[in-house]
């Protein structure tokens, strides 16, 4: 039986917050993704990746997965009616409501993560909450058919829990060795505990103005 993947694209996303999970779930048996967005013309990533949809907003049919990644044009779709109906249309009838990083709080402002345990990027995580959610620090969360991720990378281990939902633990450890996905990070500073102080400051001011606007956005839907 076909599983219809349906992961949202936009401008100014986080290409591997996208990218990583689409690797994994291509991979699964009978599953079949769809990129959508407004219309098909190529979205830009933050970082200048070009990335086509093949399907419409208005044109996706129901689909068993409901994916979005974050990024920093994912601000202004908190307030966007047209995503937002989208999502909740597709949410109300899926069965897993996924995100990754700040896709989360797209997730949130949309009302399809109250009551639900769920994560973020550490950097928006204070975010969860006035949204409804009930933030938990961990890399991947899965609360009933709600699925998050944390930031990034951590969306290679989301797309892993998930292939294990969608079919089976067997079919995603054979994904993971056939991706190679044995990490060995250079450095021990993946996260806020193991960064130190200093770090985690340098790289929260980088993070500063999506952060303050993370910050009105949520304050006008909470």
């Amino acid at each position: 039986m076909t599983i219809r993947i349906g992961m949202l694209l936009f401008p100014q996303l986080t290409q591997l917050d996208l990218t990583g999970p689409y690797e994994v779930l291509a991979r699964v048996p009978d599953a079949r993704i769809s990129l959508v967005w407004k219309s098909l013309e190529p979205v830009v990533s933050g970082t200048g990746l070009e990335l086509r949809p093949n399907l419409t907003l208005r044109d996706a049919p129901q689909f068993d997965v409901l994916f979005v990644p974050g990024g920093s044009g994912q601000g202004p779709l908190s307030k966007d009616e047209e995503v937002l109906e989208f999502l909740r249309r597709q949410g109300a009838g899926a069965r897993y409501v996924t995100a990754v990083c700040t896709g989360s709080l797209l997730l949130g402002a949309a009302g399809l993560l109250r009551g639900y345990e769920a994560t973020t990027h550490w950097a928006y995580h204070e975010f969860l909450r006035p949204l409804g959610a009930i933030p938990v620090r961990q890399r991947v969360v899965v609360d009933r058919n709600r699925v998050t991720g944390g930031g990034v990378t951590a969306g290679i281990d989301f797309g892993l829990r998930l292939a294990a939902e969608l079919s089976s633990e067997e079919t995603a450890r054979a994904i993971q060795l056939g991706l190679e996905y044995n990490p060995e990070p250079p450095f021990d500073s993946g996260s806020p505990e193991s960064a130190g102080p200093e770090l985690v400051a340098r790289v929260r001011q980088r993070f500063s103005l999506t952060v303050e606007a993370f910050r009105e956005i949520v304050a006008k839907i909470a």
